[in-house]
């Protein structure tokens, strides 16, 4: 038995509940690793990679922020989204980066709002690289 129990949830869906070894989240400050008895916290979570630990194996989910309640033997991420790897729509996800980039490459152009084109930047980015890595694992 692992001791920590990790649930996901997005307002649309519970993605992930089971028991983890380890918990590395995205934080604002950086990476955030949770093991079973971690002190409890709560904090917010970017859009970034979160992995999974668990037997050995390793799972990322790509999440676009949230919050992250950790408690000594269960850890809850409450996400904006959150996306397996299998789930991820990598032509989409292109899409959004090359849209995202061209506005701010315009960022001096009326209308375009800089913070939301870096913030959905960050987001592409972080389904790119899940994709990319479990298209790697799988070979």
């Amino acid at each position: 038995m692992a001791g920590l129990r990790l649930d996901i949830v997005t307002a649309e869906r519970a993605v992930y509940s089971e028991e983890v070894d380890m918990v590395i989240a995205p934080g604002v400050e950086g990476q955030l690793g949770i093991l079973p008895h971690h002190v409890p916290l709560m904090t917010v979570l970017v859009a970034g990679e979160l992995r999974i630990k668990k037997g050995g194996e390793e799972e990322t989910l790509a999440i676009s922020g949230g919050f992250l309640e950790v408690r000594p033997d269960r850890v809850v991420v409450l996400a904006d989204a959150a996306e397996r790897a299998e789930e991820i729509d990598v032509a989409r996800a292109e899409e959004a980066k090359r849209r995202a980039q061209e506005r701010l490459a315009a960022k001096y152009a009326p209308g375009v709002d800089v913070a939301r084109a870096e913030a959905a930047l960050r987001r592409a980015l972080a389904r790119l690289k899940v994709a990319e890595m479990a298209r790697k694992r799988k070979r």
